[in-house]
């Protein structure tokens, strides 16, 4: 699944909490996780991950791929807990 480009933030994700933006993009956090552990180029994962134009705008794609791979290591570091002990989105 390649998420769509217009669905993406733009802005890094500041809530202590999961939000229903987190909830949704789940899968594309996780795969941003496992091409950061392979340590594929951030491009292949911007590209086949989040669906962006590396080529068009190389600055924007990686400003919403990092800002989605620290997303994605909060989820993993800490966001989780929020997960299990069931607290509501958002």
């Amino acid at each position: 699944m390649v998420m769509i480009d217009g669905d993406l933030r733009d802005t890094p994700i500041q809530d202590g909490e999961v939000t229903p933006y987190d909830r949704a993009h789940m899968q594309a956090y996780l795969r941003l996780l496992d091409a950061a552990a392979a340590h594929a180029d951030w491009r292949e994962a911007a590209a086949l991950v989040l669906g962006l134009d590396v080529e068009a705008d190389a600055q924007r794609a990686r400003r919403i791929h990092d800002i989605h791979l620290e997303r994605a290591r909060w989820m993993a570091s800490a966001g989780y807990r929020h997960i299990l002990k069931g607290r509501p989105a958002g």
